[in-house]
């Protein structure tokens, strides 16, 4: 297998953005009509993220280590929707259809092979976890909401208990899943470290033409249903570093940091840690009373919540990396990084700035997890 090859067939054919998944998703529905109820109504969320999943694979294909954990990640998670072990055939076909069509003259008997290995690694690894994951765990998780709360008009925090025991570490997310959504999943992290109870507490923030959160956030009540697919993401602590900690949060990209704050409180011994908390306005700092509640026993916990927008504001007031930036050095800590891409970003690029190392910088980003090949 030519991975040079590869890289630069997948160039060429991704030019053809959105093309390539309306192709893809049109042969394997033609082909094989059974699969069209794995995925939802809408499908316009979905042809992202198949580009998505498609880039990370292919970029990875030289780095063992990454390409193989992506890859089982993504075939325990795709145990949700209902995939079988028959189901990565006809996808492989339809895939294999696709590149050739896109790929044109240049879609030559070598190249067409080197795919065909590609993919066959992809389909193995991802089916060899999803058989393993299977022995073990269910394909998803019911959970009941308990409590359900608009902490402001487009932010809700509710609780959850699931009726299996969910393990998972302070920083994951889970898929979630709802009746008002069938088919329709999208990532939440936990925003507390694991209970002796089981519960669970989230944090949504309704997107303008959401497919989900407005449904969390507006039509969640106690006592509603909601599937949990299985945990994922290293947004978690580093094993092993005796660094002080700095969490970063913007919107409801606080709650896997509070989880992991949650964790470090349990510590007998804990670093310093300094959570910074970022909103627009006054109003989006939504959880800040329970976040001095965890800080009051804890003088290892320093909060500073800060405004963009609010000039009234009597804390802290700028831009989330600018706060940071003047509050203190940072090269010293392991940092984590949570909310918006474009803020989680931007945040990353000041702290390189100012002498935090790579590998001491911590984001993580669930855009592939839709139902893709």
């Amino acid at each position: 297998m030519d991975t040079a090859r590869l890289k630069e067939s997948f160039k060429r054919v991704a030019m053809h953005g959105d093309e390539v998944a309306l192709f893809f998703y049109s042969d394997l529905f033609l082909r094989h009509p059974e699969t069209r109820d794995l995925f939802p109504v809408s499908m316009a969320a979905q042809r992202d993220r198949l580009l998505q999943a498609l880039a990370t694979i292919v970029a990875d294909v030289e780095n063992t280590g990454r390409f193989t954990a992506f890859l089982q990640a993504l075939g325990r998670d795709h145990r949700k929707f209902g995939t079988l072990a028959g189901h990565y055939e006809p996808v492989g076909a339809s895939l294999l259809a696709t590149l050739a069509h896109f790929s044109g003259p240049d879609w030559t008997p070598e190249l067409a092979a080197d795919w065909q290995t590609a993919y066959s690694l992809v389909a193995k690894i991802m089916s060899d976890a999803a058989a393993e994951d299977e022995r073990v765990n269910p394909a998803f998780w019911e959970a009941t909401v308990l409590s359900h709360e608009m902490r402001t008009f487009d932010t809700a925090v509710f609780r959850v208990v699931t009726l299996d025991p969910l393990s998972y570490q302070p920083g994951q997310s889970v898929a979630i899943e709802c009746d008002l959504r069938p088919r329709i999943w999208r990532f939440y992290s936990m925003a507390n470290a694991p209970r002796e109870d089981g519960t669970m507490e989230f944090h949504v923030r309704m997107i303008d033409g959401g497919a989900l959160s407005p449904a969390l956030a507006r039509g969640l009540a106690p006592g509603s249903r909601l599937r949990l697919g299985p945990p994922v993401g290293a947004l978690t602590l580093a094993p092993g570093s005796a660094r002080n900690v700095l969490l970063v949060a913007a919107s409801t990209g606080l709650a896997p940091l509070k989880a992991i704050a949650g964790q470090i409180a349990e510590f007998t011994d804990p670093p310093q840690v300094h959570l910074f908390v970022g909103a627009d306005h006054a109003e989006g700092l939504y959880d800040l009373p329970d976040l001095e509640k965890l800080s009051a026993d804890a003088p290892w916990l320093t909060i500073t919540p800060c405004v963009s927008a609010d000039p009234d504001y009597p804390g802290e007031r700028g831009m989330l990396p600018d706060v940071v930036a003047r509050s203190g050095s940072w090269a010293d800590h392991d940092a984590y990084l949570a909310g918006p891409t474009p803020v989680v970003e931007a945040m990353a690029d000041r702290l390189a700035s100012l002498g935090v190392a790579p590998g001491q910088i911590h984001v993580e980003d669930f855009g592939w997890s839709e139902p893709c090949p």
